[in-house]
């Protein structure tokens, strides 16, 4: 697999190698060496599994101390998914990235603690997979409106469907004393 940083500090692009023929393909989807080799040491602990249907947007979320690291993917269908960084030290503090990840490509992300993630589904249905380093934990989880104009993502759907909890999410500037503290 190749391992490729982002515009984010921290944050990186795993592109696997996909083997293909009549069959179908073969990748391999985790490969502990060649994360650590990159510098990622999170031990993923729990998996995580969500379908969503078009126009289904998930986040901004995040996890306060311990925080959550994660790797993601999108095993079938496609998404549009986005990073932004909330680390108050960081160079890069409030700046975004967006990434699209699909089954046809099979590119992860790993999103180190200290970044909140969202994605908003373009397939008719999508199924996403997160890895974890942290058990989920109510009391820990946070998030970032979607629509936070200080941000100004330009999402896909500018009218998506979303949960009661991400309808009711404060912007940023609203959840600074909440961040988590992460060296940067």
């Amino acid at each position: 697999m190749e391992i490729v940083p982002t515009e984010l500090p921290g944050v990186l692009l795993i592109q696997p190698r996909v083997h293909r023929d009549e069959r179908g393909f073969f990748l391999e989807s985790f490969r502990d060496d060649a994360l650590r080799a990159a510098g990622v040491t999170a031990p993923f602990v729990q998996g995580n599994h969500s379908r969503s249907v078009k126009g289904t947007l998930r986040g901004l979320h995040f996890q306060v101390h311990p925080g959550q690291a994660k790797l993601v993917r999108c095993t079938r269908g496609a998404v549009w998914d986005v990073v932004v960084d909330i680390r108050p030290r960081s160079a890069t503090f409030g700046r975004w990235m967006s990434q699209l990840l699909d089954d046809e490509g099979h590119q992860q992300l790993f999103i180190p603690v200290g970044f909140a993630h969202g994605f908003c589904v373009l397939s008719d249905e999508a199924d996403f997979i997160y890895r974890v380093s942290n058990y989920y934990d109510p009391a820990t989880e946070s998030g970032i409106a979607w629509d936070d104009p200080d941000l100004a993502i330009p999402w896909p759907d500018p009218k998506p469907i979303l949960s009661k909890r991400d309808l009711g999410l404060p912007r940023l500037t609203e959840v600074k004393d909440r961040l988590p503290d992460v060296a940067v």
